[in-house]
């Protein structure tokens, strides 16, 4: 008698593990849903007015991206990495023949900033698409600009027809044409 107790016993106890198991993947997925909602709502409560670029730039790269603003927006206006492949900046980044210009190098530490910044940022090339150096030349420009009649030729300064903003590093922000 006592075996069948205690079989009967054990039957109720592995009866209730599915509900409890059940419960306890309940439990942990709203733990982990409102852990989620709390940590993706912290970054969605920044006005996109604030943020400025198209990236959000974590706190190790925004150094890079304060030096390359720096060096780059003194002549013309700054353009988001992604709007040229990884290979351009490169190219450019260790270049001292800037468009017919002549630059003072970018020396390190400085420079190694600028680069984490940009290769970050910058879209991969495709292995058969020639290193663009313009923008108008760009297949990512291209992509971004899909309906848009650009100017001939287009210029960096030709931004600010569309992105009033842009000599701020704004390219969210558009003429009240384009954000109909």
């Amino acid at each position: 008698m006592s075996n069948f107790i205690e079989h009967k016993s054990l039957h109720r106890q592995l009866k209730h593990r599915p509900i409890r198991l059940t419960l306890v993947i309940l439990a942990w997925s709203l733990a982990m849903g409102w852990l989620l909602a709390s940590v993706t709502s912290a970054h969605s409560a920044t006005p996109t007015a604030e943020i400025g670029t198209v990236d959000v730039v974590p706190a190790q790269y925004q150094l890079g991206q304060q030096l390359y603003l720096e060096n780059c927006s003194s002549c013309h206006i700054a353009l988001p990495p992604a709007v040229l492949p990884t290979q351009t900046w490169k190219n450019l980044l260790e270049d001292s023949q800037h468009y017919g210009a002549q630059l003072q190098p970018l020396v390190d530490p400085p420079r190694i900033l600028v680069w984490r910044y940009l290769s970050t940022f910058s879209r991969t090339q495709l292995s058969d698409e020639a290193t663009p150096y313009r923008v108008n030349n760009s297949r990512y420009f291209k992509a971004l600009h899909p309906k848009v009649d650009l100017p001939r030729p287009v210029q960096i300064g030709s931004c600010v027809s569309c992105h009033p903003s842009a000599s701020e590093y704004n390219f969210r922000r558009l003429t009240s044409e384009w954000e109909k």
